[in-house]
């Protein structure tokens, strides 16, 4: 038996996802990182096997009732863990799509600015004290009426709702309206309420346009329907939606984020004309500490805000200098030094948090965790470099080394080498992935990975030769990006190389994201492009019913080999029949899903495998029809590779299958949900779902930081695929950190110097080999180191 004072986490015959029953034994109060290529099992040992016990052990704890659900949802497949405390996991979750959520809210320093407003702002002569609440656009007490503490209005236009009026309202003229039947009825009953259908928009009276978009009343008539000749057609009761009603009903009540997104294209959106965007009430905006209201102050770079508030108050009000105001804020500045020291001082705690990356939320939580003083935790955490220029990731390891220092195990997921170098102790898993992958290679001190020959880690560790100056390619011609005026870009023209590869460099908020934004944006003719792809790392799906199959079509060509075999046709299936999304074939208990939501009170609802199926999908008659000797849901399961191998000679389903190995996907499930998969492994999906659909023309390809969560092994395959679109014609750009890549580029466009007001500017454009000779630049310096140019 350990001692509960045991100086090792020890994991005991893990077989989480492709584990192979490990035993490991990691330090506590150390620094420890968990390294290996894609797919290979590092994050099923952290994530799924580490940070899965501590919270079931933490349920235990304090739910009896949720332990029957414990056993379906939360236990990870490992023999024991000893030596294990209490673990805080910092993942690269997307955040809620939330406009209400900002940095000042994920971090908590909107709590103490409202405190300080409260207890020590200038308040009108005459006027009362308001409670902090009342500096909260989130709250009834402090949100603009008008805008309900949005800060903006969406109204809707005749314009937005009917883009082309020469149409009639049969001819879909009102674009806002739903498609399919739910549009028909719209249109049949304004039919029977006499309003003329045939004729073209802009034709009718202004009078019953008027009615017909913007009615807020919701009249009920018998329909009559016209429809198929050879189908029995009843009169039925409809009521009337106005355009607008339905456009605002469905962006503020819809589940699904593709309905909200489609609605938000018919409002035309406008700063709150009551608080100017501040969203706050005139009471709240009276308030002023050191000449500022509260929504001036949250709207400040955070570097900006620290040295408003350590100048102190300017105002000679009654409380400007009490015991209160220096108190409070001490306490803000406390809790913006960390996140300042993480490279996010350009943010503004007024940001809301769907425009931040990953690797920024992460960072702010991050930053949080370092003021909360927690003792004797594991912190697990998932590639908190993601994101970060190396400048940056020195002030990481300074943080991380802080976490350590006060008592706490630290495990990181990750693959910047500088992170890994920093690590007291390295568990790399491999050596491949999928399959191919899930053994512990190394466990130990960083050098000793050295003599481990078949690491992929180990490669690129210790190998310090300088990357080779590659001779650079001529470009055919150049797009002309600006001047562009937005965020922390003032008046900026930048020119990119056509035919080549360019990587837009620069520090975290240096406006790197702004400026290719700025290219995805002109929807028009880009001189010289034939067709612009923009591949992002949003998510390809919510839900677990969108997965690997489904997004790249995959899954259509393997439906119809199932409709086609013999058993198939006998019972009468078409290809439908293999789909989990339509009722007829799927299973009905969990819809198709595989999984059954499990409410747990006071904690976030999860997903359980369903009781009848158990994950399959489908009902007992579908998975008994097989194809080559699998069923539909063993043929889910396969990885990449396997399925490359099981379809080699069906040319449609091996090319789709061919471009995901050539992105480094082979190690994914086809049925593996779209809510397991990170924002690099979407982001190479839509890569692979492009290279499949031919090269016809030239097309310029934007990628935003296609290497995070990548190991430098998977790095090399990728860079592969842009190298082998650039030589067949087309141009590739990416924001990039990775010095490698950079080093490889034709062109470098580098942006800075610093973050948010001090950067926005293009410091050096050139070959690598020129901008790392950059004397204002700070990527200059580490895109030497990779030359071998020395510090210069």
């Amino acid at each position: 038996m350990h001692s509960p004072h045991d100086p090792c986490v020890r994991v005991r015959g893990a077989r989480e996802h492709n584990l192979k029953g490990v035993d490991v034994d990691v330090p506590r109060d150390a620094l420890a990182v968990f390294t290996g290529v894609s797919g290979s099992g590092k994050s099923s040992l952290a994530f799924g096997t580490v940070y899965a016990e501590a919270q079931r052990r933490y349920f235990e704890s304090v739910a009896p009732y949720a332990r029957r659900l414990i056993q379906q949802v939360g236990a990870p497949k490992v023999g024991e863990i000893t030596g294990l405390p209490p673990a805080v996991s910092l993942q690269q979750l997307r955040s809620a799509p939330t406009s209400r959520s900002t940095v000042g809210t994920v971090t908590y320093l909107s709590n103490s600015l409202r405190m300080l407003f409260s207890r020590a702002g200038t308040y009108p002569p005459g006027a009362p004290r308001l409670d902090s609440d009342a500096f909260s656009p989130n709250t009834a007490a402090g949100a603009c009426p008008e805008c309900h503490g949005l800060g903006r209005v969406h109204r809707t236009t005749e314009k937005s709702l009917v883009p082309d009026p020469s149409l009639s309202v049969r001819e879909g003229a009102i674009a806002a309206w739903p498609g399919a039947w739910q549009g028909k009825n719209l249109r049949d009953i304004l039919d029977a309420l006499g309003y003329d259908v045939d004729r073209p928009w802009r034709e009718l009276p202004a009078a019953d346009r008027e009615w017909i978009l913007f009615t807020d009343e919701q009249p009920v008539v018998t329909v009559h329907p016209v429809r198929d000749a050879d189908r029995i057609q009843r009169p039925y009761q409809g009521t009337y939606m106005s355009a607008r009603r339905y456009v605002l009903k469905t962006f503020a009540d819809s589940k699904s984020a593709a309905l909200r997104a489609k609605a938000e294209r018919f409002l035309a959106s406008a700063p709150c004309p009551v608080c100017g965007g501040s969203r706050l009430r005139p009471e709240a905006l009276a308030v002023t500490f050191a000449g500022r209201t509260v929504a001036g102050l949250a709207a400040l770079p955070l570097t900006e805000l620290a040295g408003v508030l350590s100048g102190g108050p300017h105002d000679d009000g009654p409380h400007s200098g009490s015991g209160a105001a220096r108190l409070l804020v001490d306490d803000l500045l406390a809790r913006i030094a960390p996140v300042v020291e993480l490279g996010l001082g350009y943010l503004s705690l007024d940001r809301a948090t769907p425009t931040l990356s990953a690797g920024e939320l992460q960072r702010l939580r991050l930053a949080t965790q370092l003021r909360a003083g927690l003792f004797g935790v594991v912190y697990v955490l998932d590639e908190p470099s993601a994101g970060l220029h190396p400048a940056d990731t020195e002030a990481l390891l300074t943080v991380l080394g802080r976490l350590k220092a006060a008592g706490n195990s630290v495990f990181v997921v990750e693959h910047h080498l500088d992170v890994v170098r920093g690590a007291d102790w390295l568990v790399d898993v491999g050596p491949g992935a999928g399959e191919h992958g899930g053994r512990v290679l190394h466990s130990g001190p960083v050098a000793d990975l050295a003599g481990v020959a078949e690491s992929a880690t180990a490669r690129f560790l210790f190998d310090r030769a300088p990357a080779p100056v590659r001779p650079v390619r001529a470009p055919r011609d150049r797009l002309k990006v600006g001047p562009v005026t937005r965020h922390n870009l003032r008046d900026v023209t930048a020119e990119f190389p056509l035919g080549v590869l360019t990587a837009v460099t620069g520090v975290s908020g240096s406006g790197k994201s702004t400026l290719i934004g700025e290219i995805a944006k002109d929807t028009g003719e880009l001189p010289g492009v034939g067709r612009l792809v923009s591949v992002d790392q949003r998510p390809i799906g919510r839900t677990p019913r969108s997965n690997l199959a489904t997004y790249t079509g995959l899954f259509d060509v393997v439906r119809k080999l199932f409709a086609a075999t013999d058993e198939a046709r006998e019972r009468g299936y078409g290809a439908g029949r293999f789909s989990f999304n339509v009722a007829g074939g799927r299973c009905e208990t969990c819809q198709g899903e595989g999984f059954v939501s499990v409410e747990l009170l006071f904690l976030p609802s999860t997903y359980a495998p369903c009781p009848d199926c158990g994950g399959a999908r489908y009902n007992p008659g579908t998975l008994e029809v097989t194809y080559r000797g699998r069923n539909i849901a063993q043929v889910l399961d396969l990885t990449v590779e396997a399925a490359g191998e099981f379809f080699a000679d069906v040319p449609a389903a091996a090319r789709g299958l061919g471009t995901l190995l050539d992105v480094g996907l082979g190690y994914l499930r086809l049925g593996q949900p779209a809510t397991e998969l990170s924002g690099g492994e979407a982001q190479r999906i839509k890569l692979a779902s492009e290279l499949q659909r031919g090269r016809g023309g030239h097309t310029l390809y934007l990628l935003d930081e296609p290497t995070t969560g990548l190991h430098p092994a998977d790095v090399e395959v990728l860079m592969r695929q842009l190298h082998g679109l650039v030589d067949a014609g087309h141009t590739v750009i990416v924001v990039e950190h990775d010095m490698a890549v950079v080093a490889g580029a034709d062109w470098v466009i580098d942006l800075g110097p610093g973050g948010g007001d001090a950067g926005g500017r293009i410091v050096a454009a050139g070959p690598p080999a020129d901008v790392a000779r950059a004397a204002e630049s700070a990527t200059a310096p580490y895109l030497a180191r990779v030359f071998g140019f020395g510090e210069g």
